[in-house]
């Protein structure tokens, strides 16, 4: 009986779920959405993010970075003029994906830190250069997390920014990419009290969406929001950060990307919803649901009632159990 309870909730509860974060996604061009994500292993990275040989099958690290097997990968520790990378060994074949990066940046100071980490999807990779521990003169994206304001502006650090090179452009770090910068927003990713992560979303020549948790779990704040943008095909996934006269600890926790799949060219909203949603054929879902539970509460209560009398017991009234006894009976 327990197992047929669970197996409905599962069907109740669960697949509304998944219906909802399939249907709630941005909605693209021909009124398409990412329907699901499988996720890639080659540029994927947990602990204890090496194996027997202390090296890594998927991704190289190098510079002042090292690896703490049982919390992160520190690309630069808290003290003045390091620079690390992490890189992974082969370029990111997907055409449309979705990067989870958990990532903590940390330190003493309260009022004086620096300068930052930067996340890179590139033609090329591990090159050092002065962008954050990478190459001026680069080809594709970089996610920058900048927590140190090198110039007076209008807007707070820590601030997040997305830049897109095209390998002739000199990007303008001293005054902070002011002009340079696809979207950008402040976010205080410093001594939050849950993981900082960065959920970045790539639908080729479409949309580029950045999201950041740092205020709750699975709260993500939007913070970049680009249309109809265009990333090199197969680029080398990178992380990268740089200390000066002020410094953090920059650490790369965890690593997920996926790669997503989405709907067929004009599939309309409602149609997705009717796929999807419990509310789109709620009739049909709702008896199916039904008529399965009933079909295995009454399966489970004939096999219980037939072991019960196979073991000399009945029933005695509802749900309590009593000995088979006979008066005439002797022993």
């Amino acid at each position: 009986m327990a197992t047929s309870v669970l197996a409905f909730l599962l069907l109740l509860f669960i697949e509304p779920i998944l219906a909802k974060q399939q249907v709630d996604e941005e909605f693209l061009r021909n009124n398409r959405t990412i329907e699901r994500f499988v996720n890639i292993r080659t540029h994927s990275l947990h602990a204890p993010y090496i194996d027997q040989d202390l090296q890594n099958r998927w991704w190289d690290f190098g510079a002042d970075a090292y690896v703490n097997t049982n919390k992160h990968i520190r690309l630069t520790r808290a003290v003045s003029s390091q620079m690390g990378w992490l890189w992974s060994r082969l370029p990111l074949t997907a055409i449309h994906y979705e990067i989870d990066v958990e990532f903590k940046v940390s330190g003493d100071s309260s009022h004086l830190y620096g300068d930052g980490f930067a996340m890179w999807l590139t033609r090329k990779r591990a090159e050092p250069g002065p962008l954050f521990g990478a190459p001026d003169y680069f080809e594709g994206l970089g996610v920058i997390v900048d927590t140190y304001a090198n110039s007076r502006h209008s807007y707070g650090f820590p601030r997040i920014m997305a830049v897109l090179g095209d390998g002739k452009t000199h990007f303008d770090k001293d005054n902070d990419f002011d002009g340079q910068t696809l979207d950008a927003c402040s976010a205080n990713i410093r001594r939050a009290s849950v993981a900082t992560k960065l959920k970045v979303t790539y639908v080729k020549d479409e949309l580029l969406e950045v999201k950041v948790q740092y205020k709750g779990w699975d709260e993500w704040t939007p913070c970049i929001k680009v249309r109809d943008v265009s990333l090199p095909t197969s680029p080398f996934l990178g992380f990268t950060a740089l200390t000066g006269e002020v410094y953090d600890a920059h650490d790369i926790v965890s690593v997920s990307s996926n790669s997503a799949y989405l709907s067929l060219p004009g599939r309309s909203r409602t149609e997705l919803q009717g796929a999807y949603s419990p509310k789109g054929s709620s009739w049909f879902w709702t008896l199916l649901k039904w008529t399965t539970f009933l079909a295995i509460a009454f399966v489970a209560f004939t096999a219980y009632t037939t072991w019960a009398k196979r073991n000399g017991r009945v029933h005695g009234g509802f749900g309590n159990i009593v000995n088979r006894y006979d008066p005439n009976k002797r022993f």
